[in-house]
C-alpha cells in the first residue's frame, strides 16, 4: 500500500520540505517518507521557479534500478552490488548497465511519458557478468542480463546503449502489445525493441535523425571483425561483412522477406524491413526521432495492436496513429516509408489512411 496517498501531511508539503537547508533532520526524514511504503516506486523532487517568483516543489517520476553480480555463473539474480541510492562502484560494468538503464528510463518518460517498462514505475533490474564468455545480453522477462562477451569477436554488452534499450523494450512490449516471438509478430517484436534502443541512444546524445548512425550494437565488435555494428537500421544487411561471422543477413525490403524455420522464422533477420521504415520515416519527418516518428510508433505499439499483428497489420497502425496526432507530412512520411520497404503498396497507403 502506498502510505503517502492517505497520509496526513501532504505530498507537497513533504516535497517542500525535503528541500529546506534549515531543517536539515526534518528535510532527510520528508524525503525518506515520500518513498516510505513504494517497494516498487520512487519519485524525485523538481524544483522551479513561477511567475511570482516562489519555488515550487513537485514530486515526479524516478528510476528504480538494482544491479547485481552473477560472478560469471548462470544462476539468477546474483548478488547486489549497486542499488538507486548508491554511489558508483569498482566494477564499471556494474555502472554502465545502471547508467544504462537510467538512459532507457529517462528517454521513455520523456518521449512517451511511460513510468518504467511497465507504465507504472515498476523497478529497473539487470544482472552482470552472467555466464563465463557469455557472449549475449537478454532481458528475461524480468531482468537484463548482460554477459562479458569472450573478448574475442564479441566485447561486453554493457558499453552499448541500443543493446540495453533494445534489451529493456522487451519489457515495453511484454507489457503493451505483448507480440508473439515468431514469424512477422516476432520480427516486430525485435524491430520496436531496436527502434526503442536507437531512440534511447539518440535521445541521450541529444542527435537528430539526421546525425544519428542508426547502428544497434556498434560497440559490441572488437576490432578483429569487420563490421560496425550488429544491425543497421538505415541500411539492413550492410552492418558486418566478415569472414568468419559472414554477411549481415537482414533483407531492406519484402521482396527479399527471408523465410526460415530458424531463428524464431526469422526473428532477428527480417525486423530489418520495419526498421529500415522506421529509420526513413523519422529522417523524413527531420528533428529528434523520439518525437514525431517515435510517437507514433508507440502509439501503434500501445493502442490495441493484436500480438499477432503482421508487417502489414503495423503499418497500418501507424499510419492511423500518425493521422490522429499530426496529419499531413507526417502520415504521408509513413507511408512512403512503408511504401519504399514494400509492406504497403501505394492504394493500400492510401487506404489505410
Amino acid at each position: 500500500m502506498d502510505h503517502s496517498a492517505h497520509g496526513f501531511v501532504p505530498a507537497y508539503l513533504l516535497a517542500r520540505l525535503a528541500q529546506s537547508g534549515r531543517f536539515t533532520k526534518a528535510a532527510d526524514a520528508a524525503r525518506q517518507t515520500l518513498l516510505a511504503g513504494r517497494p516498487q516506486f520512487r519519485a524525485r523532487i523538481n524544483l522551479s521557479i513561477d511567475e511570482n517568483g516562489d519555488l515550487v516543489a513537485e514530486l515526479g517520476d524516478a528510476p528504480n534500478r538494482t544491479i547485481s553480480d552473477a560472478n560469471n555463473s548462470e544462476t539468477l539474480p546474483g548478488i547486489v552490488v549497486r542499488s538507486e541510492d548508491d554511489p558508483p562502484v569498482d566494477d564499471a560494468t556494474a555502472n554502465e548497465a545502471f547508467d544504462g538503464l537510467g538512459a532507457t528510463f529517462e528517454m521513455l518518460l520523456s518521449a512517451f511519458r511511460r513510468n518504467s517498462l511497465d507504465g507504472l514505475g515498476g523497478g529497473l533490474d539487470a544482472t552482470v557478468h552472467y555466464g563465463v564468455d557469455y557472449d549475449n545480453a537478454f532481458w528475461d522477462g524480468e531482468r537484463m542480463v548482460f554477459g562479458d562477451g569472450d573478448g574475442e569477436v564479441f566485447r561486453g554488452f554493457t558499453g552499448s546503449l541500443t543493446v540495453i534499450g533494445h534489451e529493456l523494450a522487451h519489457g515495453v512490449i511484454q507489457h503493451t502489445a505483448n507480440l508473439e516471438y515468431q514469424g512477422q509478430p516476432g520480427a516486430l517484436n525485435e524491430s520496436i525493441a531496436d527502434v526503442l534502443g536507437a531512440l534511447t541512444e539518440q535521445y541521450t546524445l541529444g542527435q537528430t535523425a539526421d546525425d544519428a548512425s542508426w547502428l544497434i550494437g556498434a560497440e559490441i565488435f572488437t576490432d578483429e571483425v569487420e563490421g560496425v555494428a550488429l544491425r543497421s537500421m538505415l541500411e539492413p544487411g550492410t552492418a558486418y561483412d566478415d569472414d568468419e561471422l559472414g554477411k549481415d543477413p537482414q533483407p531492406a525490403h519484402m521482396s527479399d522477406f527471408v523465410r526460415t524455420t530458424e531463428d524464431n522464422g526469422g526473428v532477428h533477420i527480417n525486423s530489418g524491413i520495419p526498421n529500415r521504415a522506421f529509420a526513413l520515416t523519422a529522417r523524413a519527418i527531420g528533428g529528434n526521432a523520439w518525437e514525431r516518428a517515435g510517437t507514433v510508433w508507440y502509439r501503434a505499439l500501445t493502442g490495441g495492436l493484436s500480438s499477432t499483428a503482421s508487417f502489414q497489420n503495423f503499418a497500418d497502425a501507424t499510419v492511423a496513429a500518425a493521422e490522429a496526432e499530426y496529419g499531413g507530412e507526417v502520415t504521408a512520411a509513413v507511408r512512403d516509408a512503408w511504401q519504399t520497404v514494400g509492406v504497403l503498396d501505394a492504394e493500400r497507403a492510401r487506404r489505410s489512411g
